[in-house]
């Protein structure tokens, strides 16, 4: 497990409190950095997870917001800024699928406008809100952005094809955003394969998961801290890395 001090930098990672996004919290809290923790107002987890971790003696605060609402996500980031003095670090995690089941590629019905809007918004115009409301910040701080995406945006399968073009979006923002965001920060994604306590909305059939998982290389599905270590590392670290997606697959099945 990589290291670094980090005294003096301050993040914010949007779902932070649950999954994917506290690992990166705990991991960040464990070097020192200060956190700002966003997640959704109706979440009882943000509350008890800042509660939680600041009687553990950390720097961290929470900063309810929707990502799919530019107010809620420009009012949640000028007062981490306001409160922290700073930002340097952004994580865009937040994100849904928005179903509670897999659905069939070729189910058009479930798959409607609405549901189509509702994932557009979150998973792929919800962290563009919050790199423009962070990147004057950030910019100032010399930072960096990791954006989670997902191996269902590179054709792996997923809960469903709109989500997975959701993900695909952000592997392409990713790059783009490198540009618009340089020199001065560094932007990167970690696209997951199977998560191991993500708290995930959607349920795959376990038995469907344990064959996949058995013919990858690693034979184990991923954690959340497994993630989260890369995460840190494109922050924290990877001085000359931008614009890039890591694959984090347990090495592919096939």
């Amino acid at each position: 497990m990589i290291s670094a001090d980090l005294s003096g930098k301050v993040a914010f990672v949007t779902g932070g409190a649950s999954g994917i996004g506290l690992a990166v919290v705990e991991r960040l809290l464990a070097n020192k950095c200060q956190v700002a923790i966003n997640d959704l107002g109706a979440n009882p987890r943000l509350g008890s997870e800042v509660a939680r971790l600041s009687a553990a003696g950390h720097d961290v605060a929470g900063f309810p917001g929707d990502v799919s609402d530019q107010g809620d996500v420009d009012a949640a980031i000028n007062a981490a800024v306001r409160h922290f003095g700073r930002l340097d670090y952004l994580v865009n995690n937040a994100g849904t699928p928005g179903t509670a089941a897999p659905i069939p590629v070729d189910d058009f019905e479930r798959m409607d406008e609405a549901f189509w809007a509702k994932l557009v918004s979150i998973n792929q115009v919800g962290p563009y809100r919050c790199l423009k409301a962070a990147a004057p910040h950030l910019k100032k701080t010399n930072g960096a952005v990791v954006n989670v995406a997902s191996t269902a945006g590179l054709g792996y399968g997923g809960s469903s094809s709109v989500y997975a073009s959701t993900k695909a979006a952000i592997i392409l923002l990713t790059t783009e955003w490198s540009y618009a965001m340089g020199p001065e920060v560094r932007v990167n994604a970690i696209a997951p394969n199977v998560v191991d306590g993500s708290n995930w909305d959607c349920k795959f059939d376990p038995a469907q998961l344990k064959e996949y998982v058995a013919k990858l290389p690693l034979k184990r599905p991923g954690t959340p801290a497994d993630y989260a270590e890369t995460i840190f590392y494109l922050l924290a670290g990877a001085p000359y890395i931008t614009g890039q997606t890591i694959v984090m697959d347990g090495g592919g099945a096939r």
